[in-house]
């Protein structure tokens, strides 16, 4: 492995906002790849990335729900002015605070708004996302509140999860948008034809989630590792024993790739998002520490052209098998809809792996 960098770390520009090239999300603590781990591990994991140079931290209101926003205001909240923080809203709970479908709606986001505040111990959050594009609250409605809330100082910048380009154009026209948080990573390109574009035409930031293929890309997911209980990913194609075992040639790609360096998949999984444009910032999410420091170790990586092309080229030679989440999951992303008009629903929507 690599050596793992010393603080501070290198930073990038989302919209008119500055991060550290790397960023931690933080919802695998409590939720999706198996069980929660405990509180107190799990303020210790948020305080060694934040040790290690860690400044920018991304979580939802609806991780836990509720819990994880709770835990990270424990770990941080006296460190308040040294990180950007970024939350989300956008779903409706029922009265056993369950997800219930999707509200957008201006006076809820200002509810979400408080309760997130509330649980982060803090007066402001410097990147208020909507979490799924909700069809029957229009973007520029949902972009106008946020705007109020940035003129109010209660938020810093507006940023869209799950958004389409059509949906970000529709955004930006009334409050810009910083940061767009969508799936991309190495054999996740549905990004690459119009968002990525729309991002760099509009000075738009891009935040990547689930960069390591939510665990896969680090090549220690097998066809024969069996999942833990609670496990999202056992209900997803792409983690079938026989998608995990044809899809295993993109792991020899990275391993290729990092074997001349010493490097991990999971590091040259990284290195490659972070070479595609300077202001991609991937944001990994863990449960261990040394998978913090593995991964900021990926800040050592720079991919020269040619290795970049040859990660094209394999890429291009094979073919990935299964979708990378179920119906429910894919069926709330807003990619591909055009302006005006969207393909999402509001009901069964199942917890969301970011």
């Amino acid at each position: 492995m690599t050596e793992t960098p010393t603080t501070p770390l290198p930073l990038r520009k989302l919209g008119g906002l500055e991060a550290t090239a790397l960023g931690m999300g933080v919802m695998n603590i409590v939720h999706a790849y198996g069980p929660p781990i405990d509180r107190s591990e799990a303020i210790r994991l948020v305080r060694h990335a934040f040790e290690r140079g860690v400044r920018f931290f991304d979580t939802a209101e609806v991780y836990g729900p509720f819990v994880a926003e709770e835990i990270f205001g424990e770990a941080l909240a006296s460190k308040r002015e040294e990180y950007v923080l970024c939350t989300k809203f956008g779903f409706q709970f029922d009265g056993s605070g369950k997800p219930a479908g999707l509200n957008s709606r201006p006076a809820h986001i200002r509810q979400a708004l408080e309760g997130s505040l509330r649980r982060l111990r803090t007066d402001h959050v410097d990147l208020l996302y909507q979490h799924r594009i909700d069809p029957e609250v229009p973007i520029e409605d949902v972009a106008g509140t946020v705007g109020d809330l940035i003129r109010e100082g209660k938020v810093g910048h507006l940023g869209l999860s799950g958004a389409g380009a059509a949906t970000i154009r529709r955004a930006h026209a009334v409050q810009p948008v910083a940061a767009v948080e969508n799936h991309y990573n190495f054999f996740t390109r549905e990004q690459e034809p119009e968002v990525l574009p729309v991002c760099e035409e509009l000075g738009v930031g891009f935040v990547a989630y689930s960069p390591l293929g939510m665990g896969y890309l680090t090549g220690t997911v097998a066809a024969e590792t069996e999942l833990l209980k609670g496990d999202l990913r056992a209900q997803f194609p792409r983690f079938t024993t026989e998608a995990r075992r044809a899809n295993w040639k993109a792991i020899e790609l990275l391993r290729q790739c990092g074997y001349p360096r010493g490097a991990t998949p999971a590091q040259v999984a990284l290195a490659w998002l972070m070479a595609r444009k300077p202001w991609i910032v991937p944001i990994f999410g863990t449960t261990k520490v040394a998978h913090v420091d593995e991964n900021l170790a990926a800040l050592h990586i720079k991919l020269s052209s040619e290795e970049m092309q040859a990660l094209e080229d394999g890429f291009a030679a094979i073919s990935i098998e299964g979708a990378s989440s179920g119906p429910s999951q894919l069926a709330a992303i807003d990619i591909g809809a055009k302006a005006g008009t969207s393909s999402l629903g509001t009901r069964g929507l199942s917890p969301l792996p970011a």
